[in-house]
């Protein structure tokens, strides 16, 4: 069978492109290299992500909204994994916040967007990463689109008319492949797309510990000559060090690393008495100088990172896909106008380029 697309990633992106060019009754296959989607990382309190306004009134368009309203979290104040409008229910009801400078709702001007489609769609909504993505894999298997975990993209071979895909030791051909498979994407090393931009300065840690002595630590969040960190309860911690990205996957991370890490960068002498989970990121920003190879394309994370903190990437992505997705499948169709695949590069590498800028 050969598929009219095969997407690498069952992330949100990539899940929410396979609805979108469901829509237009193409045949999708979605290729997941994780079992199991689920993690710690992305349920509360570090799975917690802001959606934007034009990634909520996406799903307005689609007639999602209340389904994805529903899966709304309690609002915590948190910084990790970039939360949109954390600390909504401050008095002052801030409406945001940019990387944590946080900005009130009455000092926007939405006159300076008159471009806006008027909707019931609110301007932020906050959700839990793991929900998301099992409320768009419901989504698009309801929708006919076929879904296989454990099976991540290896190496592709493309051809004037399709793809070869192979993938946990098995072939796939698509008339398409779209590499929705994040920051470290197989699609876009293997694709050879040149992918430009600037080294870290810091590597940052999410942690949850357990501390003898956790009246140490500032709730909220503090800065110190060494770095940052952010406390939203008690052994719940996101911090940085500007160190240049030195420690990001460079070793396995340990309850001895970690106390090191946060005594230095709180300047206390806290002590860790269990490490329960722990990661890193950096502010590593890069984009792909193009989004296209021929029958080869990238969207979201794989097509642009940047640091978590201000939680745009989600947002970023999701709009790619709302642009891509009707382009794909009016060229696919073969009822587009000429360039009109060409026009998500156009329209969509601006954007991310003015994310990675801020």
């Amino acid at each position: 069978m050969i598929y009219d697309v095969v997407i690498a990633g069952a992330g949100p992106v990539g899940l929410f492109l396979a609805c979108e060019l469901r829509l237009a009754d193409l045949s999708v296959l979605v290729l997941e290299q994780a079992e199991d989607s689920r993690s710690p990382l992305k349920r509360l309190p570090f799975g917690r992500r802001g959606l934007s306004a034009p990634t909520i009134e996406a799903f307005y368009r689609r007639g999602w909204l209340n389904d994805i309203a529903a899966l709304e979290p309690v609002k915590t104040g948190l910084m990790g994994g970039g939360v949109s409008g954390a600390g909504a229910r401050q008095p002052r009801h801030p409406a945001g916040h940019f990387a944590g400078i946080q900005f009130d709702a009455d000092k926007i001007d939405s006159s300076k967007w008159p471009y806006r489609l008027p909707s019931p769609a609110g301007a932020s909504m906050a959700v839990e990463m793991e929900q998301l993505e099992s409320a768009l894999s419901r989504r698009a298997s309801a929708m006919g689109v076929e879904i296989r975990r454990g099976v991540g993209v290896e190496a592709f071979d493309p051809s004037d008319d399709n793809v070869t895909v192979r993938a946990g030791g098995k072939t796939f051909r698509g008339r398409w492949l779209v590499g929705c498979d994040g920051g470290r994407s197989t699609v876009r090393k293997a694709g050879g797309f040149d992918f430009v931009g600037t080294d870290p300065e810091f590597t940052g840690y999410t942690v949850r510990v357990e501390m003898a002595d956790p009246e140490k630590l500032s709730q909220g969040r503090t800065y110190t000559p060494k770095g940052m960190y952010f406390q939203s309860r008690p052994g719940t911690i996101a911090m940085v060090e500007f160190d240049g990205g030195a420690f990001h996957r460079s070793q396995p991370l340990t309850l001895e690393q970690v106390q090191e890490v946060l005594r230095r960068v709180s300047d206390t002498d806290v002590t860790v008495t269990a490490l329960r989970l722990a990661t890193t990121w950096t502010d590593r920003a890069c984009q792909a100088v193009a989004y296209r190879k021929g029958r080869v394309l990238l969207a979201g994370d794989a097509a642009h990172i940047h640091s978590p903190l201000g939680g745009q990437g989600l947002n970023l992505g999701l709009v790619d896909a709302m642009n891509l997705g009707w382009k794909l499948a009016s060229t696919i169709r073969g009822d587009a106008p000429a360039g009109l695949i060409d026009s998500y590069l156009s329209e969509r590498h601006p954007v991310g380029a003015r994310v990675l800028d801020w």
